[in-house]
């Protein structure tokens, strides 16, 4: 008989498939490093900023300080030149904190950064990259409009050609760091050719305007406002070079790339949170873990997240050889919020009474996850991309 093999260590219960094997050294050094950044300088707070609705000045260059702003870029413009996947574990070990942490390194990395680097001229690289990836510089996104959100194609803002720059109007609506931001990637329909254009505005431009948003029950620990553009000049040269929304859709690309990492950090640390709450919980003289139903929903807490992260390190692989096919994001974006939020809401039923109150931090996770179910295309336009994918046939 060949000899028995030494017994096992008992897997991790955040890493359950040991998927910490398959990444490369320097991938699991920035994981580590951005998870004890976290857990040490951001977990102790955020509840505190979410329920101020407040998120601090001095994040942004910390961010930048600790190199997760615009990683995958090459160092000549302030990244790192890492992998796709080393950005989608930061995203994870950011959304274990909260779902703002990770949107403002998504906005700034992939919305931001991403359409400037890939788009823009050297010149507009070179003014903007350099402090965006150190933070001294924040950036956002301006594609949503009050009247125009799964329907982008629908947008009202105009692009006006005068002479060497364009005339910018119109309205944008929940934009991620809107009033902070130095710099505004906007979107806009060109008056006189109908074609979707892409510029990089100054927001000290005249005629820029940002006001936040402030009855949100949901990423309250994130600056979200509305852009005003009241005839905003933007020289020519700040258009970025793409034309029709294949622009601003390849940006949406990379972004839900990073919340299919980004939300299973939520659902871990709901999962952890309950894990040790139902062990020290007495119910009936035991404790709750005892209880079948609960080893239940633990179990399919775990097989959740477990699934979820497999499935995003296989799409990570794939879009660092160049097969992270639109429907492929979609599918891993979609499925893997389903499963964050139903591991919160899971989470929050097993806390009891203790689940509505912001002491813990599942119910804040499952507020925020309403807000990534529906932003960077909801759960049902990725539906819809997959049912086209399917069948051939466009449903919308």
């Amino acid at each position: 008989m060949p000899p028995r093999a030494a017994p096992a260590t008992a897997p991790s219960l955040d890493d359950f498939y040991d998927l910490d094997a398959l990444y490369t050294p320097e991938e699991r050094m920035i994981r580590d490093s951005v998870r004890d950044f976290v857990r040490s300088e951001i977990v102790p707070s955020v509840a505190d900023w979410w329920r101020e609705d407040a998120f601090p000045a001095d994040l942004p260059r910390r961010f930048g300080e600790m190199g997760m702003l615009g990683v995958t870029l090459p160092e000549s413009f302030g990244g790192a030149e890492a992998s796709y996947t080393a950005y989608g574990l930061i995203n994870r070990e950011l959304e274990y904190a909260d779902s703002g942490m990770r949107s403002f390194v998504s906005v700034q990395s992939s919305l931001v950064m991403y359409p400037i680097h890939r788009y823009g001229s050297e010149e507009l690289q070179r003014r903007w990259l350099p402090s965006l990836a150190s933070g001294e510089a924040v950036g956002c996104f301006g594609l949503t409009e009050p009247d125009a959100g799964s329907d982008p194609g629908a947008m009202r803002t105009r692009a006006r050609k005068v002479g060497d720059a364009y005339v910018l109007n119109g309205v944008k609506r929940w934009i991620t760091n809107g009033s902070r931001a130095q710099v505004a990637v906007v979107w806009a329909r060109d008056e006189e050719t109908g074609d979707i254009l892409g510029f990089a505005v100054d927001t000290a431009t005249e005629g820029f305007q940002a006001l936040d948003i402030k009855t949100k029950a949901s990423m309250r620990a994130s600056v979200t406002s509305e852009l005003y553009l009241d005839d905003v000049i933007v020289p020519a040269n700040d258009k970025l070079d793409v034309t029709g929304l294949k622009g601003a859709l390849s940006c949406l690309n990379q972004a839900r790339f990073g919340i299919a990492y980004g939300v299973l950090g939520a659902a871990q640390a709901c999962f952890d949170e309950v894990s040790a709450y139902v062990a020290d919980r007495p119910s009936f003289g035991e404790p709750l873990a005892a209880k079948q139903i609960v080893q239940e929903s633990l179990a399919d807490m775990l097989g959740g997240i477990t699934k979820g992260s497999l499935l995003a390190y296989r799409l990570g692989r794939l879009k660092e050889q160049g097969g992270d096919r639109p429907a492929r994001v979609s599918l891993a974006k979609r499925d893997n919020v389903r499963t964050a939020l139903a591991v919160a809401r899971a989470a929050r039923e097993l806390l009891g009474g203790n689940g509505i109150t912001t002491e813990y931090a599942s119910i804040r996770h499952m507020l925020n996850l309403e807000t990534v179910a529906t932003y960077e295309g909801t759960d049902t336009v990725h539906t819809l991309i997959l049912g086209r994918e399917i069948t051939g046939t466009s449903a919308f």
